[in-house]
């Protein structure tokens, strides 16, 4: 009889522990794929900042549409063209309210403060903020009419949530002037054989991505440089 109890104590155990054992398994699987749409949701927000920059949709073609798609409406910060455009655009920011950095609808002057801003839940929030009268972050598909999808074709589900500010994803376009003699210099130094910067106006941009998954403590965040290059006649 007490052989019997023990094996049945240890099969308790092992049973216990196998349980629990699926039960971690089922977290960390399910954490990881959290995670994996958030990144996938941020991706998808880089790109959708890169069309904003470029004035295109979707699917390649010249932006156009209504308020605020394609930047059209009034008060709405727009993508420079020219030189002058950059420091008219510097200006407007300048004389937007005392925040870091300093943006009107999602196009912001060089962040000056702390650069991981999403690691500050204070700062996060704040960048965040959406007001009718001048968003300073920008929503997916917001400046280029990109759709999040339905029923029957579904994009990124944390994409389409926008309902509360820490929801969902965000991005935000830093505008840097760039060194006017760059563009006859090389991209690398080394001399006329490495590719050459032709940019006009002479702006890169720093593209900040973060999306939030569905739990609480999930958070991707991407960032990049991009230059868009006047293409040669």
């Amino acid at each position: 009889m007490f052989v019997v109890i023990v094996f049945v104590m240890l099969s308790m155990l092992l049973a216990l522990w196998a349980s629990r054992t699926a039960l971690f398994n089922e977290m960390v699987v399910g954490n990881d794929a959290d995670y994996q749409r958030a990144l996938e949701a941020a991706q998808a927000l880089l790109q959708d900042a890169e069309l904003d920059i470029r004035g295109e949709r979707a699917d390649g073609s010249t932006c156009t549409g209504t308020s605020p798609v394609c930047r059209s409406g009034a008060g709405i910060a727009q993508i420079p063209l020219e030189a002058k455009e950059v420091s008219a655009l510097l200006a407007d920011l300048e004389g937007m309210p005392t925040t870091d950095p300093q943006c009107n609808h999602a196009l912001c002057a060089k962040r000056t403060g702390k650069q991981d801003f999403w690691n500050d839940p204070t700062a996060l929030l704040a960048m965040m903020k959406n007001t009718m009268s001048s968003p300073t972050g920008a929503r997916y598909g917001q400046y280029t009419g990109a759709q999040l999808g339905n029923t029957t074709n579904p994009a990124n589900p944390i994409l389409a949530m926008q309902t509360n500010a820490n929801e969902g994803g965000w991005y935000w376009i830093e505008v840097l002037p760039y060194d006017a003699g760059a563009g006859n210099s090389a991209l690398i130094a080394g001399g006329s054989s490495h590719l050459a910067l032709n940019l006009d106006p002479n702006v890169a941009y720093r593209i900040t991505a973060v999306a939030h998954g569905r739990k609480a403590n999930t958070q991707a965040v991407l960032q990049q440089t991009y230059v868009r290059q006047k293409l040669k006649d």
